[in-house]
């Protein structure tokens, strides 16, 4: 697998960085804006994620922020400016909406994982994106809010990731309330999956997007798509879902490399197919 240890500036608002092994890393870059999703920032991350979808030596994909902040939501001084439109906002609201929620569910459809690496603040539209991500790995001294309602403006966005990666109570009492949670915190409630000591962080979000670039691409995939799919389903719908996937799986050239490497006691040599 190519190392390319390059990184690529595609947008003054995104930088892109192959670190070899299979691992892409997609930086948000708007830090005095504390990488506040404005409509050109989500548009680089859409074309950065169809990019990563084509090119089959990518893995793992993982997403951060630079300076202090991880992502603070919206652009509020974008949306504001917007309300001076003869439509008062309406178009560029809709648009933006519709630009945010194809990207968030761009990650969860992506054929690869996705991993938040979050080291700072993770507010509103930026704790949707957290929560968006297969997985998520912490700084200890990050924090997480959806404080839309401090300013009059429920995250009802925010709250389709949230809701389905944290109990429906722990969910409602961020929406409701807009506070800031620590860490800690998130970890109790599933929103990351664990924290670290601010300095290990890149480590930590390393070895862990490199140990899963070196399982079977193919498995990933059709694993990743499946745990999707079968939580929204029935749990008789669910299963016979799940059944066929097992099948198919079972069927693939990896899982017959994977079972003989196993039995064999030995390293199975992938094939991604």
């Amino acid at each position: 697998m190519a190392a390319l240890d390059v990184t690529i500036e595609t947008d003054d608002e995104l930088l892109v960085e192959d670190r070899g092994a299979g691992v892409r890393w997609l930086t948000l870059h708007r830090p005095a804006a504390r990488n506040a999703l404005s409509l050109r920032l989500l548009a680089a991350l859409g074309e950065a994620l169809d990019d990563a979808g084509t090119d089959h030596e990518v893995r793992v994909l993982v997403i951060r922020g630079a300076g202090p902040a991880f992502c603070a939501g919206h652009d509020l001084r974008e949306i504001r400016a917007r309300r001076e439109d003869d439509d008062g906002g309406t178009a560029f609201f809709t648009t933006l909406m519709a630009a945010c929620a194809e990207v968030m569910q761009a990650i969860v459809h992506h054929r690869v994982p996705v991993i938040a690496s979050v080291h700072g603040v993770a507010t509103a539209a930026g704790a949707q994106l957290v929560a968006s991500c297969d997985l998520a790995v912490s700084a200890d001294v990050a924090r997480f809010a959806t404080p839309g309602v401090d300013i009059g403006l429920f995250c009802s966005t925010p709250m389709v990731a949230l809701s389905r990666n944290v109990h429906p109570k722990q969910a409602m009492a961020m929406l409701l309330t807009g506070e800031m949670i620590d860490a800690a915190h998130a970890e109790r409630i599933g929103l990351i999956n664990r924290s670290v000591p601010e300095e290990a962080l890149d480590a930590e979000v390393t070895a862990l997007a490199e140990r899963i670039a070196g399982k079977s691409s193919f498995t990933l995939e059709l694993g990743k798509e499946a745990f999707y799919r079968q939580r929204e389903l029935p749990l008789g719908d669910a299963y016979r879902y799940a059944s066929e996937v097992m099948v198919t799986n079972l069927l693939a050239k990896d899982a017959d490399e994977g079972i003989g490497a196993f039995l064999d006691k030995r390293t199975p040599q992938w094939r991604d197919r």
